[in-house]
């Protein structure tokens, strides 16, 4: 695949591409505020010392190649803010970035991203479950990399699909620590010689949740530093678009026939409406449409509390100290002395004699839209 040079890109020439070259002089050929995220895993510099050993003098294949050494700390961070600064230009407005690393440059990552005016959102720890031993003794086993989360701006409107990631988590909120393990077996890309094809493959499964969690079916995701291409597979089967930058052209060659062998997820199996993106349905639709009718009581899950459904969608509760009437959320509110309530998940009432939320009744309505 021929290099690319500094020339204008249009849309047609990435989409869904692996492009030859160096990354920020690539990005900076692309139009500007195009892509929806990136994914960036780059080179860690990761300073080692000579060969390191297993206890029975097996030498360990560790990551020596050219594009991880620099001859300073220096040289790293003008190499990391060029990239940083060209991904920033082609990030959309409510864009967001993703950059992996180690203790060894992950913090300079970190300062150089706010540095940029890029907005940090959280910093994720993929705690391995099977690290690499620390085999000269000396050190913890260092058994995490850390992952920072960031938007363009302060101001950006970032993406984040919270449905997806609860459910992921057996209907608990998704926490800042991933447990996962490293890419190893049949996941694992050899090349002619039997060996691994690149050093640093990420797991489909890390991948996976950063694409679920911060893009829409549709959307596009560069990785500036493709490697063999996981984001590109992950991509591709989630119905995303990606675009892929690479300067080694074995690594092109494996990521290529990679993807192309990917079979993308049917449309229903990856079309995720998070419930913030679903149509708004006030209340008084449920009795508008005859789901709910004036004069119904409604009770929370306990039967504890009980309201009156008046015809203008308000509703009204009488306990021993005065009555209170008003929305589902602020009557729910006011009885519990809580500062907030969701109402829709609160409140329920009866059906073939089942007590349900009345938020069934809401997703009726939206089932119709």
């Amino acid at each position: 695949m021929a290099a690319q040079k500094a020339k204008s890109l249009t849309a047609d020439e990435i989409q869904n591409k692996i492009l030859n070259g160096n990354c920020a002089e690539l990005m900076r050929a692309m139009p500007k505020e195009s892509v929806d995220c990136i994914f960036a895993d780059p080179p860690y510099n990761l300073q080692l010392g000579g060969d390191l050993h297993r206890p029975n003098n097996s030498k360990v294949d560790a990551v020596d190649d050219e594009w991880d050494q620099f001859e300073s700390l220096r040289a790293y961070d003008e190499f990391t803010r060029d990239w940083l600064s060209a991904a920033h230009d082609i990030l959309k407005p409510d864009g967001s970035i993703w950059v992996i690393g180690s203790y060894h440059n992950i913090f300079r990552l970190g300062y150089i991203l706010q540095d940029l005016g890029y907005w940090i959102l959280n910093d994720v720890i993929w705690r391995k479950s099977n690290p690499m031993p620390n085999f000269r003794g000396r050190r913890f086993c260092n058994a995490h990399e850390t992952l920072i989360w960031a938007a363009k701006s302060e101001k950006s409107k970032y993406y984040f699909n919270y449905d997806s990631m609860k459910a992921m988590n057996e209907d608990l909120q998704m926490r800042s620590d991933w447990y996962l393990p490293l890419c190893t077996g049949e996941e694992r890309l050899k090349g002619d010689d039997g060996k691994k094809a690149h050093p640093t493959q990420k797991p489909e499964a890390l991948l996976g949740r950063v694409i679920l969690s911060s893009t829409r079916k549709g959307e596009t995701i560069l990785d500036p530093f493709f490697g063999t291409g996981t984001t590109g597979a992950v991509a591709k089967k989630l119905g995303r678009n990606f675009i892929g930058l690479e300067q080694d052209k074995t690594y092109i060659k494996a990521a290529q026939k990679r993807i192309d062998a990917i079979d993308p997820l049917k449309d229903n199996l990856v079309d995720i409406k998070p419930k913030r993106e679903k149509p708004r349905v006030p209340f008084g639709s449920l009795i508008e449409q005859g789901l709910l009718a004036p004069g119904a009581i409604l009770t929370d899950s306990k039967n504890k509390h009980r309201v009156t459904v008046h015809a203008d969608g308000s509703v009204m509760a009488q306990n021993h100290i005065s009555k209170v009437r008003g929305s589902i959320h602020k009557v729910g509110a006011a009885l519990q002395d809580a500062p907030s309530c969701n109402g829709w998940t609160y409140w329920h009432y009866q059906e073939n004699g089942k007590t349900l939320p009345i938020d069934n009744l809401r997703e009726k309505i939206r089932a119709q839209a």
